[in-house]
């Protein structure tokens, strides 16, 4: 059922307007966004769409296909007066909207006279592809329109991390909503966390006759859970103990001091970030000077790093990563935040059903769950529909 059904179906009138924001996947630059880092995402085409509705009785109802029968209606007082309860009362899904209106109601002045929300999505849930993000950003460019707020796109951002660290309570950094509002089809967003400043990064994967293959595990993950929280922590730690507001004041030369400093977790965790923040920046520099051929390498480094150092990859993620580079995939890596979700594969896009096949074939004999695998394009952000 599409959104704007949904909507007809529990509002009995059309909505005002239907908005759409993709998920996203990340091409390299993990958990250094927390860290005032730097990050390169890109949107892909698969899209979260929200038909919404104003209101006259002070009420937010939110409704979702992907959740049949699980509607869920929430005075807008409420809703600002107390967060937490409101929050800990619902089910997961509904938070994502639910904390975009209460994040907008911190930011200003919202009307209230109350809002409708029906939501549907092709995004996977617990992939890595940000399916949470992109709940928030068709949320969030629907309610900017009809309320008149007049934010920009940094701002909603920071408003849709507002509502996943506050309201939902996981303590993400601003590389997915960044992604899912800056994005433009075949780009990737080159984003300094710190400044919050971005560039659209050419990728001309088409041109070059190469693809994105995401390889879904389906091994799922929930950001608000501890290993994700325990990696955060960590880095502040570090950063701590080093002298330095985030770990993105720190260079590959301070490793050494790192070592000496830190006990040996914690600096692996640093060692991570540190070198992460540095392979984007290659990363970049590579795409500007050499084009997508020149980054293989890069993503092979990074899901290294990320198994090793941030401890936050799993056997199927491995062996998708090591499956694809063995049937010659240019580069592989386990992205999003770790703990299971999706791996990406830069594929020739001649070789992307053989490179499925071997991956498939690889979780086969490892006796894991069968992969959900497809190919992604770099897309546009988010957007009004209709």
């Amino acid at each position: 059922m599409s959104a704007r059904e949904l909507f007809r179906e529990v509002a009995g009138h059309e909505p005002a307007g239907v908005w759409s924001a993709p998920g996203r996947a990340n091409l390299i630059g993990e958990h250094t966004d927390y860290n005032d880092g730097f990050v390169l995402p890109f949107a892909i085409d698969r899209r979260t769409t929200a038909a919404v509705g104003l209101r006259s009785d002070g009420m937010v109802r939110v409704a979702s296909a992907f959740s049949p029968g699980d509607t869920v209606e929430v005075p807008l007082a409420e809703l600002a007066a107390d967060a937490a309860a409101v929050s800990s009362g619902v089910a997961g899904w509904a938070r994502y909207p639910l904390g975009v209106i209460w994040a907008l109601g911190r930011d200003r002045a919202v009307p209230t006279g109350g809002v409708d929300v029906a939501l549907d999505s092709d995004v996977p849930v617990g992939a890595g592809l940000s399916s949470s993000a992109a709940i928030e950003c068709a949320v969030a460019v629907a309610l900017d329109e009809l309320w008149e707020l007049g934010l920009d796109r940094v701002r909603l951002a920071r408003v849709g991390q507002l509502a996943e660290n506050d309201f939902v309570g996981a303590p993400t950094g601003i590389l997915d909503q960044s992604a899912s509002l800056l994005a433009r089809a075949d780009h990737a967003v080159f984003l300094d966390c710190r400044t919050a400043e971005s560039e659209l990064i050419p990728l001309a994967l088409a041109a070059e006759g190469l693809s994105i293959l995401v390889v879904d595990t389906r091994v799922s993950h929930d950001h608000g859970t501890g290993g994700y929280r325990e990696r955060r922590e960590a880095c502040e730690r570090g950063a701590a103990a080093m002298g330095v507001p985030a770990l993105r004041d720190l260079g590959l030369d301070d490793l050494e001091r790192a070592r000496e400093l830190l006990d040996d977790v914690t600096f692996r965790r640093v060692r991570h970030v540190v070198t992460e923040d540095a392979r984007v920046l290659d990363t970049v520099a590579a795409l500007r000077a050499n084009g997508p051929r020149a980054i293989g390498s890069l993503l092979d480094a990074s899901h290294v790093s990320m198994r090793d150092d941030f401890e936050i990859s799993v056997p199927e993620l491995d062996t998708a990563v090591d499956a694809a580079r063995d049937a010659g995939a240019l580069g592989a890596r386990m992205t999003g935040g770790g703990f299971g979700g999706s791996a990406i594969a830069l594929v020739e896009t001649s070789a992307l059903a053989d490179v499925e096949a071997a991956v498939r074939a690889a979780f086969d004999a490892r006796g894991f769950g069968v992969p959900d695998t497809f190919a992604v394009r770099p897309s546009d952000g988010a957007r009004r529909e209709e």
